[in-house]
């Protein structure tokens, strides 16, 4: 058997993350991907396809013109499926190409094959042609990331009823889209179809969507999906699909209400890939969706020198936490302190419009009682959202009246993801609300939003007239 310091079980943010950091520090590093290259989920069907698919769909749809030259512009009058395929694949290709690099100029050796554990201590690889390699290892990352939920009363055929992960290589584009769950992946891409001028509805049982959404950003956004024609079925459970003679699909939803489209796309929930690991060898069980438990500031399971990352243990399930996590995960396995990561971190959606929030919640403030202000600033009130014919989107901050300190920032609108950081940097600094009224922003930009935003709370909090800034915590 090969020996190695690490092993890691998958290649995608977390995964591959660790696997660098490791190797930075002088170890002997193997990662294994059983897909047909390295990247993993994030690469090959999630992260990076659907925000390539959704800067393709604004694009060639002309979407980010339309408030100036009205709701029939388009850049390219018949958008098919292969136009949007095609700068995918590149993208794609990009991608493998810059992590493949990453491993051989970091000296992390790769194989590709389904790993399983043989005991605490080892694994074996099946490879593609029937192969089967035995490895071990003094500590192990598992880092295989979540496949798509799919429940026995949805007929799935890669063709007109489809999971999260088959929606990338669309056939053709419909004309009419029927969304089964409003969490993230399901808002994302309902939105990007959306965009297309697809006849999308979005059904989700519960009676409201992304509930850890600041509640008035969220009202903000649900009034332009609806605006825009989208159709919200929210409250109602699906009892039954089924393929109609014509092509088309029929969704029963509870109450007797019926939803006839011409594609479905479910994207209620995912699995963790954790199947195949036969982790019973190494004294490990997942929950019910296959997720594992592990310390939170660790990232340590229950057996102490196999770790995981990423998805595969829930939330938050963003590319960027589990980047972080990854690299925490490596450096406790190999006994090396790493600096923790700020209590405060960006959530960002790539809906359209996308929606970004860092901190607390007006709910969470309140339920915490903290004496609180906020302020608010519209796009259509900066310079540059005329020039960009930006009549919606909005950003809101919250500021703490004892200490003026920023509690939370929350987009929604063109550039939210990026414009994020601005708050999300003041937040863990502990910045107060004077950096944003004393600062200059340059002009015309999105970021004199925070000026807006920050001079209204100013004003709310009496302007002048409000005591001097003050230090300390909540």
């Amino acid at each position: 058997m090969d020996h190695y310091d690490f092993i890691v079980i998958g290649s995608g943010p977390a995964g591959r993350r660790a696997a660098i950091q490791a190797a930075k520090l002088g170890r002997d590093v193997l990662v294994v991907e059983r897909g047909r290259k390295v990247g993993g989920v994030s690469v090959h069907t999630g992260t990076i396809p659907s925000k390539t698919l959704r800067e393709t769909v604004l694009n060639l749809s002309g979407w980010r013109e339309r408030g100036f030259y009205g709701r029939a512009y388009r850049v390219k009058k018949d958008i098919t499926a292969n136009d949007l395929r095609t700068r995918l694949h590149l993208t794609l290709g990009h991608e493998v190409e810059v992590l493949e690099h990453q491993f051989a100029r970091n000296r992390v050796d790769t194989m590709r094959g389904e790993a399983r554990f043989f005991d605490a201590h080892s694994i074996e690889v099946h490879g593609d042609e029937g192969e089967t390699h035995h490895f071990t290892a003094d500590s192990f990352l598992i880092a295989v990331g979540t496949q798509p939920f799919r429940p026995d009363y949805i007929p799935f055929d890669g063709k007109t009823v489809l999971d999260s992960d088959e929606i990338i290589e669309l056939p053709s584009l419909p004309r009419s889209m029927a969304i089964i769950g409003a969490g993230v992946i399901g808002v994302e891409y309902a939105t990007i179809f959306n965009a297309l001028d697809v006849k999308v509805t979005l059904i989700e049982p519960r009676n409201s969507m992304l509930d850890f959404i600041d509640a008035e950003l969220l009202e903000d956004f649900t009034y332009q999906l609806r605006d825009s024609g989208m159709a919200l079925r929210f409250g109602h459970k699906v009892e039954k699909v089924t393929r109609q003679e014509d092509g088309k699909c029929d969704i029963l939803l509870e109450g007797g209400r019926h939803v006839r489209t011409q594609m479905i796309l479910f994207a209620a929930g995912r699995m963790g890939s954790t199947k195949a690991l036969n982790l019973d060898a190494c004294g490990l069980s997942t929950d019910h969706r296959g997720r594992l438990k592990v310390d939170p500031k660790t990232l340590q399971t229950e057996v102490p020198h196999i770790y995981a990352a990423g998805d595969v243990i829930g939330f938050p399930s963003l590319a960027s936490t589990s980047m972080e996590q990854g690299r925490v995960a490596a450096c406790h396995a190999l006994g090396v302190a790493s600096i923790e990561p700020p209590d405060y971190f960006p959530y960002g959606i790539y809906s359209v419009p996308e929606m970004s929030t860092v901190g607390m919640t007006e709910v969470e403030v309140t339920e915490r009682g903290i004496p609180y202000e906020v302020g608010v600033a519209r796009f259509r009130e900066t310079s540059r959202g005329h020039i960009m014919g930006l009549d919606k989107g909005m950003l809101k901050m919250i500021f703490s009246l004892k200490t003026r300190r920023l509690l939370g920032c929350h987009i929604v609108g063109e550039g939210a993801t990026e414009l994020i950081h601005i708050g999300q940097a003041v937040l863990n600094l502990k910045g107060t609300l004077d950096y944003f009224v004393e600062n200059t922003f340059n002009y015309p930009t999105l970021a004199e939003a925070y000026k807006v935003a920050a001079l209204d709370a100013f004003n709310r909090m009496g302007g002048a007239d409000v005591a001097p800034h003050m230090s300390g915590d909540e």
